[in-house]
């Protein structure tokens, strides 16, 4: 087919289609067309099995590291640090499993949106049937509160209008019409003409012809886009995965080296392999992977309690890598509703500010000037007519006072409430001016009219609706009916013949007509949607009111301007982002102009370029790159134009978060680094597709989020600089000493212990470090910077030389002190053993106090800030002295209790270790920056 449907006339659609629009298909056509085309349902392809999840939670370098471990302990018959080791690797792999499974759950979400029975034609027959059995061909029947069922062109509607905003990003419900042909190509949000499955039927009625059911409807190329994009590996996991890689062959040569030098001076094989598996094991930091899961978890906590929830963990540590914010418009960069910002009345133009209080007082006039006296009874009119010209109904909020919710179009909603802030309040006026007849609103007219009953000249009447009626009573009897009218504004002029200025009735003329058209085009040109209206006093209601003689022969009175605003913090939210060296870029399904506003007011965007769908499809990949480097505002996007921006920008080396709230922004959902759904107006396809959600649906989150994220992401590098400088102690310590003539320094057990608990604990606890002071004043962090990076090889390695040769070194001075020399004190092996684990384990103590900031050294940090790390502290001082000196932890870990010369040597090799590492890494953080 060369055209779209919606380039053809619905005569043509049918009869391409080979249906009859009256009679619709036979049954046995359409049981033909079942096997040709297949049911209308979404398939699924072969997804991740749980079996499949559990494989990729268990295979992984660092889990297999600690599977090694754990077999090796096994067959030492070391059944305590087996057990442990394997707990550890059931805990993650039972958190990731988690996590993992409950994240696969799109599609399910994407069927729920399935319609169960629809009505269509079958053999001139309407027939209520399942959804499953539509095929191309069919008609089908729609009214107010239906799901569409398939994709479809319209050959019949009367006042229809549907919710598209899942699909397109559109707030407003689209008015739809039958006869309309569109010659060139229009994006999604354009094609008045078609239906789409999943969308709602706000108003109206109408029958579609089926022109796609199934993986073939826009819906379906939605489903089969969120299965074919592929999950990508956080930084954070290719960095832990780097690092297993790491470890694995730092553990192997280790290992070689060892077992070469024993066998060259002749050690025992016993000896030798006990010597080769403790070094292995203090090269793996056993308690790492369940500490990154820990710490992740905890920042989880922290960020839900700022709105944020966290549905995949990895994602909590990504968000600190953030560098682009792709976020859609509607609801997260504005409030997500329809309210009317400006007036134009009596030829003056009146700012409404959407959070002010409700009066007139509020009001300001162009460039901040007051609101003359003059202009407040057009101003009170125009108010009246948006209230009762209206079919949106209006409660008021229990619990406060003056405030008031709307239940209707959301168009309506915000005439009504508009009114209501500023003293005209539909119900009373409704009872002083009750509805006796009307003329819905329809697309040809493009304009609503309700006829309102005036008791008698004597009733309470609003100051500005009597002047009105006055004017027109001159010389007759007292006006017995007014007649309001609202509408697009060309519709309105058309059938206007006076204008309301300065109290009082004039002639509508050319010059008019122009001021007012100019003041209108200047609305649309910010994105606004415009309504204008009228009203005609009636001493009678026509007898022809469907035939037009009701609408004519009216006064206009004025304009509203109603726009969806922006969040008042999201100007803020913005700025902190660009101090963070974060990029935000609006993509939406929006119109331009609408989009292009809400931009400059919120600080997206330095110039006035923006770029629409169609554009994008014009361009080449290079042009594509050269665009999302300079263009911060993309409008009309269909879902893959979203896909494409994704895949631009981090080509371009960006860490991606995506927002979104429909149906259509799910594939760049899980496309992006970091998938952000909204948690009040997002849709479940949306949600389950994120790896985030904003449980209030604000772009202010998103940026709280990401100070998390880096906070969190400054934590993971402080605690896994931590574990690795004291496994490197670890292992240099148990290197060095077979070196020096010494038996096994370290027993395996020792050496898990400090891994899991003295190395643990301190660990855990700068997990939860507070955030530093410049967090959110510094560029984002390179997804491809190395865990090794900004100086923290080289403290790794140099730290553990001082806390190596510091422990070492304490048993030599004991040593010599004690008047023995060093072989015969080597004898005592339980005694200096225990001496020089307790040494490491202090000294490590005093290293975790050195890493809690890279910038300012530990004086100018409050202690208490993080009580956390002092509890660890305190507890591992305990729970270590415990070892030493009580009897049964004595003969577990074979340790002997110290006299107080060494405990105090123990104490003074610890301030040393610490005044050496806190210079140490202040002077590498300098170099590295």
């Amino acid at each position: 087919m060369d055209k779209a449907w919606y380039q053809l006339a619905h005569d043509d659609v049918c009869r391409q289609l080979e249906t009859d629009a009256s009679r619709g298909l036979a049954a046995d056509e359409a049981e033909r067309r079942t096997e040709r085309y297949g049911p209308n349902e979404l398939v699924e392809r072969g997804g991740r099995s749980p079996w499949r999840i559990l494989w990729e939670q268990v295979s992984g370098v660092m889990t297999v590291i600690l599977l090694v471990a754990a077999a090796i302990s096994i067959f030492l018959q070391e059944p305590i640090d087996a057990v442990v080791i394997l707990a550890i690797v059931v805990l993650n792999a039972a958190l990731g499993f988690y996590q993992e499974f409950k994240a696969a759950r799109s599609m399910a979400a994407l069927k729920r949106m399935s319609v169960p029975r629809v009505r269509a034609r079958r053999g001139g027959d309407v027939r209520e049937i399942s959804a499953r059995e539509l095929v191309p061909g069919d008609i089908v029947l729609l009214e107010t509160g239906n799901v569409v069922p398939a994709d479809g062109r319209i050959v019949r509607g009367v006042n229809l209008r549907i919710q598209e905003s899942a699909l397109t990003g559109e707030s407003v419900a689209v008015e739809k019409q039958a006869d309309i042909v569109f010659e060139s190509a229009r994006p999604l949000a354009d094609r008045r003409n078609m239906t789409y499955l999943g969308t709602t039927v706000t108003y109206g009625h109408g029958e579609i012809v089926v022109t796609a059911t199934g993986m073939q409807t826009q819906l379906g190329q939605i489903a089969d886009m969120i299965q074919s994009v592929g999950v990508e590996t956080t930084p954070l996991q290719r960095r832990l995965e780097q690092l297993g890689k790491v470890l694995a062959v730092a553990a192997l040569t280790i290992v070689a080296l060892i077992s070469a030098i024993g066998w060259l001076q002749g050690v025992e094989s016993t000896e030798l392999f006990m010597t080769a598996v403790s070094l292995a094991v203090a090269a793996v930091p056993e308690a790492m992977t369940a500490i990154v899961t820990i710490a992740l978890s905890l920042g989880a906590q922290r960020m839900l309690k700022r709105n944020a929830l966290i549905r995949k963990l990895p994602a909590v540590e990504t968000l600190g890598s953030v560098s682009v914010i792709c976020t859609d418009k509607t609801g997260t960069l504005t409030e997500n509703r329809m309210t009317v910002t400006v007036i134009d009345v009596a030829n003056h133009k009146l700012q409404v500010n959407p959070t002010a209080g409700a009066t007139p007082g509020e009001l300001t006039a162009e460039e901040g000037a007051p609101v003359g006296e003059g202009v407040l009874p057009a101003l009170e009119l125009l108010l009246i007519a948006g209230a009762l010209c209206n079919d949106a109904m209006l409660r008021k909020e229990e619990g406060e006072p003056g405030t008031y919710r709307a239940i209707g179009d959301p168009t309506e909603n915000a005439l009504v409430l508009a009114a209501a802030r500023f003293g005209a309040v539909k119900g009373p006026l409704e009872e002083s001016l009750p509805r006796t007849s009307e003329v819905p609103f329809d697309s040809q007219r493009k304009r609503m009219t309700t006829v309102h009953r005036i008791p008698s000249a004597e009733a309470t009447l609003p100051a500005s609706l009597r002047e009105v009626l006055e004017q027109r009573a001159a010389g007759t009897d007292w006006p017995s009916y007014v007649a309001f009218s609202k509408g697009a504004l060309n519709s309105l002029l058309e059938v206007s013949r006076e204008v309301w200025v300065e109290r009082r009735c004039q002639p509508l003329d050319d010059a008019w007509r122009e001021r007012i058209g100019t003041a209108h085009d200047n609305l649309a040109a910010q994105g606004m949607r415009v309504l204008a209206v009228a009203l005609r006093p009636m001493d009678a209601i026509p007898a022809n009111v469907e035939q037009g003689e009701l609408e004519r022969d009216l006064i206009f009175v004025g304009m509203f301007g109603m726009i969806d605003p922006p969040r008042p913090e999201v100007k803020d939210a913005v700025e902190a982002c660009r101090a963070a060296g974060i990029r935000p870029v609006m993509i939406t399904g929006d119109h331009p102009l609408t989009a292009r506003h809400i931009a400059s007011q919120v600080g997206i965007g330095d110039d006035e370029r923006f770029l629409t769908g169609q554009e994008l499809d014009r361009l080449s990949a290079e042009e594509l790159q050269s665009a999302v480097a300079g263009v911060s505002v993309f409008a009309r996007v269909a879902p893959e134009h979203k896909l494409q921006l994704i895949a631009a920008f981090q080509a371009q080396g960006h860490v991606v978060s995506m927002t979104g709230d429909g149906v259509n922004d799910a594939p760049a959902l899980k496309k992006g680094d970091i998938g952000v759904a909204m948690g009040i107006t997002g849709t479940d396809v949306a949600k389950e597709a994120s790896d985030m959600i904003l449980i209030d649906d604000n772009f202010a989150t998103i940026v709280a989020a990401v100070e998390e994220g880096r906070v969190i992401y400054d934590n993971v590098r402080k605690f896994i600089k931590y574990l690795l400088s004291c496994n490197a102690s670890e292992v240099l310590v148990m290197f060095l000493g077979p070196l020096c003539g010494m038996p096994l320094p370290l027993l395996p057990l020792q050496i898990l212990w400090m891994n899991l608990v003295t190395d643990g604990l301190p660990a855990l606890a700068l997990g939860v470090e507070p955030a530093e002071e410049d967090v959110m004043r510094r560029p984002p962090h390179s997804s491809s910077e190395s865990i090794f990076g900004r100086g923290t090889g080289p403290f790794i390695l140099i730290a553990g030389v001082i806390l190596s040769l510091a422990s070492l070194g304490g048993v030599a001075f004991l040593s010599l002190a004690s008047g023995e020399a060093w072989l015969p004190f080597v004898r005592d092996a339980e005694n200096w053993q225990t001496f020089l684990f307790t040494t490491l384990v202090f000294s490590q103590m005093a290293l975790a106090l050195c890493v809690r900031s890279e910038s300012n050294p530990l004086f100018r940090l409050r202690l208490s800030a993080n009580p956390f790390l002092l509890l660890a502290l305190l507890v591992t001082v305990v729970l270590q002295l415990a070892v030493v000196y009580a009897p049964p932890l004595q003969a577990l870990f074979h340790t002997r209790p110290l006299g107080p010369w060494e405990l105090a040597a123990v104490f003074g090799i610890t301030v040393v270790v610490f005044a050496a590492v806190e210079v140490l890494e202040k002077l590498l953080v300098k170099r590295a920056r």
